[in-house]
């Protein structure tokens, strides 16, 4: 290699100057870049305390329908054991209805041939 040094080209700038100067222009984008990372960052940031703060204002009343819930589930319950229960006298109600009217008219007929 040649001692000679880097000739300067026409615009007027070193070699070395037009460099830094590249390198604050990529500087200066980099920067916008961040400011707007950053201020995409705050509103992100901002968001999520709104969703997280209503979360825990509707959490109560989410917990409170469970629990309503629960209660009806519950209330079912009792409900479903109580017509069982009422379906099977209901049956037996039936099933001595049938008994005694065939006893009446068993009765009846021994008291006609009786006459």
């Amino acid at each position: 290699m040649s001692e000679e040094p880097t000739q300067n080209l026409p615009d007027g700038g070193s070699f070395e100057e037009r460099v830094f100067a590249r390198f604050d222009s990529v500087f200066a984008r980099l920067d916008s870049i961040d400011a707007r990372l950053d201020s995409m960052d705050a509103r992100l940031q901002s968001v999520e305390s709104q969703a997280e703060r209503r979360a825990l204002e509707t959490k109560p009343i989410w917990e409170r329908a469970l629990a309503e819930i629960l209660e009806v589930k519950q209330g079912l319950e009792n409900v479903e054991r109580k017509l069982d229960v009422l379906s099977h006298d209901i049956v037996q109600v039936r099933a001595d209805q049938v008994r005694a009217d065939r006893r009446l008219t068993r009765l009846e007929s021994e008291s006609l041939q009786k006459s």
